[in-house]
């Protein structure tokens, strides 16, 4: 696990400038770094550099860059290659100077070009040279676990880099607000790629490459949630109990590959279905107890680690607790910025920071969850969906509360195009008020390339695209790399998630509960009544928090003379919005409630804003 940056430009960069970009990337890896620079025609120049965290292959083979041979081929790359042993053994003919993952990259690409995307399982952000083709290749994985930004110049140049901060150390860099995002950002708590908050920066979206040449830059797909749906869905799957063990070895295989390290692998275990499987798969597949850890908090209506430590002790993992007060979390709030470059606003990366931190005390890689509620069905908006869509076809709507999500649902009528994102004209409206332009873009417009009727099936979908690797897994990567943790996450590997493209919903989520299959194959580990509670995750008192502690700092960034000379916000809308929900708290002058999912956001921005621009 690393961080990488880079570029390719007719601009002129030195030695140092490239080195100041690598050094943003310290916390991604302390162990060790390397920069280099490659000439090419034109005037061309070519940079590559890294910083390591030292996972495989702990000896000075594995630095980066790395090299072929003859020097023809040169990659920096950040992740894990889950199969590069069996990769190994079919590219046999490569003399390897190494033990490393890293080196299997040169020897695929050798064999079958930029192919062999098609062939490697894992978490990856790559950049490739190849000399003889003048061509850089920039690569994603599948899902989008691993970060990978890049800047386009005007004078045709790109600039890559896993976070932001180091293409703001591009000499060249011009840092504009693209200021169509600002709203989204305000909706969603995210930006989704290949969106940024930086005009002419993108990130690069999962299971994309870009080929870059002096002539042009192309864009492929080599995966996409929507064609593989499609593709799997044709051989789904009928005998429920044959499905169960199926799903059963392949989740095996993916906990027992992310277990291949030369340092020790813990895990995060909250106690839910998802944590707890993982941890006990793992347990299996080790002769010692498994390092497990947990962020408990002193207020029992926020508290998981009673759960954990009960899954803990009946798994026999070495389990690690720390109970933290909201003081411990309050504290993380100003280091926000220098964790997330981009404004980010999932709470819960409060307490992702935490559990990183005391993870890292003993481990630099550890096995996680994530990735459980959007493959197998677990979030209650794909119940409230599958719901809503029932009594639409039905129609039936005098039946519910009209303060139900369901029948905002189906009277928050959008279009076709947005059918499963509707529910939030609310906020969309307040976000409308204060932002000084109307940019139209709240909702994502691709709803349709699913070609799948179920609401929630299809909100499934959107959300593997979307929510899933730009706010689960990037809130993640940026809190465990911030403290230089590596997270893996076995049930987001390619062959799980194929599978579960396999499944009926009824299988997922349906009148029999939701992830049905995964928690029946969790019983087969754990005891039932360890886990069954209501779903709770990690939750932080954002109205108590931002008409309280944070007060002050939310109306200083809201002091008029600042709107004005940002240019974003309208003014009087602003105050009066915030003004007013210093008084009323979740509840106020347009209608709905729980306007701290917008105060938070907007928060964040200002945050972000005051660190980074002004």
């Amino acid at each position: 696990m690393c961080g990488i940056c880079g570029f390719i430009t007719p601009n002129k960069v030195t030695g140092e400038e490239l080195r100041t970009m690598n050094a943003t990337l310290v916390h991604r890896g302390p162990d060790g770094q390397g920069a280099e620079q490659y000439q090419l025609r034109d005037g061309w120049d070519v940079g590559f550099a890294h910083r390591r965290l030292s996972i495989m292959d702990l000896s000075a083979n594995g630095r980066q860059p790395m090299h072929t041979m003859d020097d023809r081929i040169s990659v920096v790359f950040n992740g894990e290659i889950y199969n590069y042993r069996e990769l190994k053994k079919e590219l046999s003919d490569y003399v390897y100077r190494s033990v490393c993952d890293t080196e299997i990259i040169l020897a695929a690409y050798l064999k079958w070009g930029i192919q062999f995307v098609e062939k490697i399982n894992g978490m990856f952000a790559i950049a490739l040279l190849d000399r003889k083709s003048e061509t850089l290749y920039l690569i994603r994985d599948r899902i989008g676990k691993k970060p990978l930004y890049y800047y386009r110049e005007k004078e045709g140049g790109t600039v890559f880099a896993s976070e932001l901060k180091a293409i703001m150390q591009y000499p060249y860099f011009d840092k504009r607000i693209n200021e169509n995002m600002v709203g989204r950002f305000l909706h969603k708590q995210y930006l989704a790629a290949p969106d940024s908050i930086f005009d002419n920066v993108y990130k690069l979206e999962a299971g994309t490459y870009l080929k870059i040449t002096y002539k042009d830059v192309k864009k492929r797909k080599y995966w996409d949630a929507a064609r593989k749906y499609l593709e799997y869905k044709t051989y789904q799957v009928t005998d429920y109990e044959k499905t169960k063990e199926e799903l059963k070895i392949i989740l095996n295989h993916a906990v027992a590959d992310r277990l291949v390290a030369d340092v020790p692998v813990g895990a995060f275990l909250s106690g839910g279905y998802d944590s707890s499987l993982v941890c006990a798969v793992a347990q299996r597949h080790l002769n010692r107890p498994l390092q497990t850890y947990c962020i408990g908090f002193e207020d029992e209506s926020l508290d998981e680690a009673k759960y954990a430590g009960k899954v803990a002790r009946y798994l026999g993992t070495e389990h690690e607790e720390h109970y933290i007060v909201e003081a411990d979390m309050l504290d993380l709030v100003e280091r926000i910025p220098a964790c997330y470059d981009e404004p980010f606003a999932d709470s819960a990366q409060i307490p992702g920071m935490l559990v990183s931190a005391l993870a890292k005390r003993r481990n630099s890689v550890v096995l996680t969850g994530d990735g459980g509620d959007e493959i197998f069905g677990g979030y209650d908006i794909y119940r409230i969906l599958g719901k809503a869509q029932e009594i639409c076809e039905k129609d039936v709507k005098e039946e519910l509360s009209k303060s139900s999500l369901e029948y905002r649902i189906l009277t928050d009528y959008q279009g076709a195009a947005h059918r499963v994102q509707s529910g939030v004209s609310n906020y969309v409206d307040c976000i409308k008020h204060i932002l000084l332009h109307d940019y139209d873009n709240y909702y994502y417009d691709f709803e349709s390339k699913y070609r799948e009727d179920r609401w929630n099936q299809r909100r499934m979908l959107m959300d593997i695209d979307t929510s899933l690797p730009e706010c689960m897994l990037t809130k993640i990567d940026r809190a465990s790399m911030m403290y230089s943790l590596e997270c893996r996450c076995p049930l987001l590997d390619q062959k799980v998630v194929a599978y579960s493209f396999r499944l009926p919903m009824e299988y997922k989520c349906g009148r029999d509960g939701q992830k049905r299959i995964l928690k029946d194959i969790v019983y087969e580990y754990i005891p039932r009544e360890l886990l069954e509670r209501p779903k709770q995750g990690f939750c932080v008192p954002l109205d108590k928090w931002l008409r309280g502690a944070l007060k002050e700092q939310v109306m200083d960034y809201t002091d008029r003379n600042f709107l004005l000379r940002q240019g974003i916000f309208e003014p009087d809308e602003t105050i009066a919005f915030m003004s007013q929900y210093m008084k009323n708290g979740d509840s106020g002058r347009w209608s709905g409630n729980n306007y701290s999912k917008i105060v938070w956001p907007y928060f964040i921005f200002q945050q972000w804003y005051h660190t980074y621009v002004s």
